[in-house]
C-alpha cells in the first residue's frame, strides 16, 4: 500500500489572494454576522444559544447518518430522560456530547490555543469522545472488518481509507498536523484571510483524517471555534444546518477537493486549486445563508407575531395561562424582566402574577438563575416549530 508521506501532497492549502469573490464573501459574512449579533439583546442570546447548539448537534449528527429526533435530544438535555431503546439512547448521549463541547467553545471555556493547533484538535476529540457511550467508540475497517476502538484524544494508529482517498500514514500524522497548524494560524493570516481560509482548513483536516472516527464533528467544531476567534461566529448561528441541508453537494465538493491537480492551469500543488476554491466558495456561501436565515427568524417584529399567534392558541386551549404573551414580549424586547414587574406587565395581582411566572418557568418559556434573579426568555421545544419555522425538517420540530 502506497502512503502519502510528504506534506507537499496536501498543497495547495490556501486559495490564492487573487480570488476576489472569496474576499467579498468573507466581508459579506462578517458584516451580516455583526448585524445579527446586534439585533438580539445580550440576555436573549443565552436562550437562542441553547436552541442553536441543540439544532447544531442534530444537523451535525445527521451529516454522519445519525438521525436523532429533536424531542429525544431535548428530553435528554432538559430532563436526563433517556430512551429504553439502546440505539436511541446511544444517539441521545452522542447529541449531548456535541452540545456540551460546543457550549465550552461558545462560553470560551475551551483551550486558549489556536483552533487549528494540534493540541486543540486533540482536545476537541477527547472532550467529544469521552462523553460518548462505549458502543459508539468502535469502528470497523471496511477492508478487513476488523474492529478498532476509538481512544478519545488519540491520533489513529493505523491505516484508513475514505472512499477513494487514502489519508497519510499514522506515523506521518504529527508532521501533517504541524504543517496544518503553521498554515492556518491566526498569527500568519489577516482576519479576512482567516475567514477566506475556513473552507480550506475544513477540507484539509478531513483530508488528513487524524482520528479513526469523529473527524467530521471535530472539523465542524473547529470551524465554529475559528469563526468565534476571528470575531465572525457566535452562538446565534451554525453552519451545520446549511451543510446538512446541502449534504450531497457538501460531500461531493469535499471529494472533488481530494483530487489531484487537473493540469497546468490548476495551481502548482499536488491537489486541485480549482476544487479547493470551489469548496471555499460553497462553505462561505452556506455560512452567509445561515446567518441570513437566523437574522430573519430573529427579527423582533416577525418573531413577536409568530409568538403571539402561537401563545393565543395555547392560552385558548388552556395550555398556557393568560398574561403569558405580555411577559414573553417584554422578555424578548428588554432582554430581561425584573420579577417585581410581573404583576404590572400581566395586570394581575402579585400572587396570580407569581403563579403565571412559575408556570412559564416550569414549561420552559422563561428561565432564571434563582428565585430573585430577573426572568429571561427561553425557547422550549414545544414552541420551536411555531416560533422558528424550518429550523428542523418538516415533522421534526
Amino acid at each position: 500500500m502506497a502512503y502519502r508521506q510528504t506534506i507537499t501532497s496536501m498543497e495547495p492549502m490556501l486559495p490564492p489572494e487573487t480570488e476576489r469573490r472569496l474576499e467579498d464573501l468573507a466581508f459579506d459574512l462578517a458584516t451580516k454576522a455583526s448585524s445579527l449579533a446586534s439585533q438580539v439583546p445580550r440576555q436573549v442570546r443565552q436562550g437562542v444559544g441553547d436552541l442553536v447548539r441543540s439544532m447544531n448537534c442534530y444537523y451535525s449528527n445527521l451529516i454522519e447518518g445519525h438521525d436523532t429526533h429533536p424531542r429525544d435530544i431535548d428530553r435528554a438535555l432538559t430532563h436526563a430522560d433517556y430512551s429504553p431503546d439502546s440505539e436511541k439512547r446511544a444517539l441521545q448521549h452522542e447529541a449531548i456530547a456535541h452540545i456540551e463541547v460546543q457550549r465550552l467553545i461558545d462560553y470560551q471555556h475551551d483551550l486558549q490555543d489556536e483552533a487549528t493547533g494540534t493540541e486543540y484538535l486533540l482536545w476537541l476529540h477527547r472532550e467529544f469522545c469521552q462523553r460518548m457511550p462505549e458502543e459508539l467508540l468502535w469502528v470497523a475497517n471496511p477492508e478487513t472488518g476488523e474492529r478498532q476502538r476509538v481512544v478519545p484524544g488519540q491520533l489513529r494508529q493505523g491505516w484508513v481509507q475514505v472512499g477513494r482517498h487514502i489519508p497519510p500514514a499514522a506515523e506521518a500524522l504529527p508532521l501533517f498536523l504541524k504543517r496544518f497548524a503553521e498554515v492556518y494560524t491566526s498569527r500568519r493570516l489577516s482576519r479576512v484571510r482567516q475567514v477566506v481560509a475556513l473552507g480550506a482548513a475544513h477540507h484539509r483536516l478531513l483530508w488528513i483524517h487524524p482520528f479513526y472516527d469523529g473527524n467530521g464533528r471535530v472539523a465542524r467544531l473547529m470551524s465554529h471555534a475559528t469563526l468565534i476567534r476571528c470575531g465572525v461566529g457566535s452562538s446565534l448561528w451554525s453552519v451545520a444546518r446549511g451543510l446538512a441541508r446541502n449534504v450531497q453537494q457538501y460531500k461531493g465538493l469535499l471529494m472533488a477537493a481530494d483530487a489531484p491537480r487537473r493540469g497546468d492551469l490548476d495551481g502548482r500543488g499536488a491537489l486541485s486549486m480549482q476544487a479547493l476554491v470551489e469548496f471555499c466558495d460553497f462553505f462561505l456561501t452556506i455560512c452567509i445563508d445561515q446567518v441570513e436565515y437566523m437574522a430573519a427568524l430573529l427579527r423582533p417584529d416577525e418573531l413577536l407575531r409568530r409568538m403571539e399567534l402561537h401563545i393565543k392558541e395555547e392560552v385558548a386551549g388552556g395550555r398556557l395561562p393568560k398574561g403569558t404573551f405580555p411577559l414573553l414580549r417584554e422578555a424578548l424586547l428588554a432582554g430581561e424582566v425584573p420579577r417585581g414587574r410581573a404583576a404590572e406587565i400581566t395586570s394581575y395581582g402579585e400572587r396570580m402574577a407569581r403563579s403565571v411566572v412559575a408556570e412559564l418557568i416550569r414549561k420552559g418559556y422563561l428561565q432564571s438563575e434563582s428565585s430573585r434573579k430577573p426572568l429571561i426568555l427561553a425557547f422550549p421545544i414545544d414552541a420551536v416549530e411555531r416560533w422558528f419555522p424550518r429550523l428542523y425538517p418538516a415533522g421534526k420540530g
